[in-house]
């Protein structure tokens, strides 16, 4: 009989391509790995991977079950998640995943409450910027902020964030005034991308000015180039969560506080299987609303 240990075993290893890899991942002993590979093979009654000192390649019997495999452990996740869903106890760890300005931003400011409304459940948190393969690194959540990758990941929407220009009150005193989007253009741009980008403004009569700038200083990571903003390097845009405070404080200055600026959508993402998990279904809720009640204000 087929052991769900040895399977999932099997499926980490064949994505991988790596006994170590999958030892790694599952934070088991390397020999241990082995052994339920070699237990598998037994059971199978053929070689499932050929090996070799430099790679792990799987045969045609390795190839054919890793098909099946999937389908498999993606059936026992939505049979766990089904009762979970249906006894409807939130409990165990949730592993989620988020860019470090959300994690350190929304996410922190709502996890508190979460955290004492379902003691339950144990948050384990990784922040990330990158693409994830939500399965194979067994995150229950990811969230990320921006154009979505297509997958077939179950996403909801969030929120939405707008960008705002911003430059510091010492950049704006030595350089052009910025009274239109496309005086944009003219300054010393901090972007998240290495390419010439498009923003399209629109303004209080309904007109729309897009405005095509050059990537200037390339900072991907938003608590930098707030940090590059404030010190009067030049000008860029910023989710407005992230640059608020800042503004509030005098630090940076709100451009163009007249014009509707660009905006980007902040996603919860999750494997299909894990939609009816009770933990995954209260956590995404809670995002949800907490983001519902900074949309309505006090």
């Amino acid at each position: 009989m087929l052991d769900i240990t040895e399977l999932t075993v099997f499926s980490y290893i064949a994505e991988l391509g790596s006994i170590s890899g999958a030892a790694r991942l599952l934070k088991m002993p390397k020999s241990s790995v082995s052994r339920s590979l070699a237990r598998l093979e037994e059971t199978m009654g053929t070689a499932l991977v050929e090996r070799s000192t430099r790679h792990l390649r799987l045969t045609d019997a390795g190839l054919l079950l890793r098909r099946h495999v999937r389908r498999i452990l993606d059936e026992v996740g939505e049979a766990e998640n089904a009762m979970a869903g249906l006894v409807g106890v939130p409990v165990g760890d949730l592993h989620v995943d988020a860019p470090f300005t959300f994690a350190t931003g929304p996410l922190a400011s709502m996890l508190p409450a979460f955290v004492r409304r379902y003691p339950d459940i144990r948050i384990v948190l990784s922040v990330n910027n990158k693409p994830i393969d939500v399965q194979l690194e067994q995150m229950d959540v990811v969230i990320r902020i921006g154009p979505l990758q297509d997958s077939e990941l179950i996403a909801r929407r969030l929120a939405t964030f707008s960008l705002w220009p911003c430059a510091s009150p010492a950049y704006l005193a030595h350089h052009a005034e910025i009274v239109r989007p496309e005086d944009l253009a003219n300054h010393r741009w901090i972007s998240h991308a290495d390419r010439r980008q498009a923003f399209a403004f629109r303004g209080t009569n309904g007109s729309v000015r897009e405005v095509e700038v050059p990537p200037g200083i390339v900072i991907p990571e938003p608590e930098v180039m707030k940090t590059m903003l404030i010190a009067g390097i030049g000008v860029g845009l910023l989710p407005d969560f992230h640059a608020s405070d800042a503004v509030a404080d005098g630090r940076l200055v709100r451009l163009l506080p007249r014009w509707t600026t660009p905006s980007v959508d902040a996603h919860a993402l999750y494997p299909s299987h894990r939609s009816l998990s009770a933990k995954v279904r209260v956590f995404v809720d809670a995002l949800v609303a907490h983001f519902a009640n900074r949309d309505q204000g006090p």
